[in-house]
């Protein structure tokens, strides 16, 4: 029996994100271009706003970074519902959505700026990456004939879907959309029946890990007199580092105080360290940090909140690093961690919080099983180049027009 050749996209491939930063979905398109290129794919990484850390890796790897230059959305997707009267301008047709659902300046600029831009690199494929991008995406794609067009989904239940506006909006991006491509089957479900799309217009792809991520690091020096409990997620209210905060107040109320390290920046910081001191709990706020492996080797357990989630990077580099985890059972993190690779508990409860990271930090052998298990599930179904290889088959299927799920 013969092999089934591998799948050949022919023509360029764009992945589209709104910057470069540190988040977990900068570093899966980073992981993805580089990839591609890899894979003798004609790739390009197109920017709407700013550059980052991974501009530099991207570059390292081959793969070309073109700023588009947008101007930025200071309020997030807000200015694009600032204009109420254009919703009835937009339920008229798919047309109109290019000529007036974008009626915001700052949206009409970008949407024109990409549209330059996907002119001048004729992709056969363009990915764009989370809402924003994808919003601005789909009409500049119709416009300049790309001729597929994927959406990467990448959490649950948009804030913004609330809104009846912007779920017209995204609705009638999807009709523009060949393939939208979730992180996990909890936000393909989500996306499905939040905005009415066809199973056969969905696909799930896990982030990948790369191998560098199963290799072993030198623990970072830091002092601590107890277990270090590592947090690794931007502070953000729905990350749920409250309730972190508590279940380590929890801890140390039955004698077992330990050191909670927070690796992360964000809006909610100054709230959370006034409600540590509050708590008069060990708590480290390190910031933003790059050195994720050293840290992973230096903690006891490692800890995921989240209110709500689609498929956490955190979570899976404690899986490959091989240590003990402890999470919310929300969105994807359930699929990373069932059957043993860790223990899920439920959202927004301090209390079951601690009584799990207790178990883990009192049980020698629990903790050795979930080191165990996590790692080799990660390794199995996790990596980098499995990503890579599945996105490749998915983009040559949509250009032979064949049924891509």
């Amino acid at each position: 029996m013969t092999s089934k050749p591998s799948p050949q996209v022919s023509g360029r491939v764009c992945l589209l994100i709104g910057q470069l930063g540190l988040g977990g979905t900068e570093k899966q398109v980073t992981l993805l271009a580089s990839g591609l290129v890899q894979s003798g794919i004609d790739t390009s990484v197109l920017v709407l706003f700013t550059g980052g850390p991974h501009e530099e890796t991207l570059k390292a790897a081959g793969v070309p970074v073109i700023h588009i230059r947008c101007p930025r959305l200071r309020h997030g997707l807000d200015p694009l519902l600032r204009d109420a009267t254009a919703l009835d301008r937009v339920v008229r047709g798919l047309r109109l959505v290019a000529r007036t659902a974008y009626k915001v300046p700052l949206a009409q600029i970008a949407m024109l700026r990409l549209l330059i831009s996907l002119r001048r690199e004729r992709p056969a494929v363009l990915h764009a990456f989370l809402l924003h991008s994808y919003l601005i995406a789909a009409p500049a794609a119709w416009l300049a004939r790309i001729p597929v067009l994927v959406a990467g989904r990448r959490s649950l239940g948009d804030r913004h879907r609330d809104r009846l506006f912007m779920l017209t909006l995204i609705r009638l991006a999807n009709r523009l959309t060949d393939l939208i491509i979730a992180n996990a089957h909890a936000v393909a479900y989500d996306t499905r029946h939040a905005e009415g799309n066809s199973v056969r217009r969905l696909a799930t792809v896990y982030n990948g890990i790369p191998e560098t991520a199963f290799e072993p690091a030198t623990a970072v020096r830091l002092a601590a007199a107890g277990p270090v409990i590592l947090c690794v997620a931007n502070l953000i209210r729905y990350k749920g580092h409250r309730y972190l905060l508590e279940a380590c107040a929890f801890l140390r109320d039955r004698g077992l105080a330990g050191t909670l390290v927070l690796v992360g920046d964000g809006p909610e910081r100054e709230e959370l360290e006034q409600h540590a001191a509050a708590l008069s709990i060990d708590v480290r706020f390190l910031g933003r940090r790059t050195d994720i492996a050293e840290l992973l080797a230096r903690a006891d357990v490692c800890v995921l909140p989240s209110l709500t989630e689609g498929l956490s990077n955190a979570v899976m580099e404690a899986m490959a690093a091989g240590k003990p985890i402890v999470a919310t059972n929300v969105g994807g993190t359930g699929e990373l961690l069932r059957d043993g690779r860790g223990i899920l508990v439920p959202p927004a409860d301090a209390e079951a919080l601690a009584r799990a990271i207790s178990r883990v930090l009192e049980d020698s052998d629990l903790c050795a099983s979930l080191r165990a298990h996590s790692r080799e599930w990660a390794r199995a179904h996790l990596s980098a180049e499995a990503m890579v290889q599945r996105h490749i088959e998915l983009y040559a299927s949509l250009l032979e027009g064949e049924c891509a799920v």
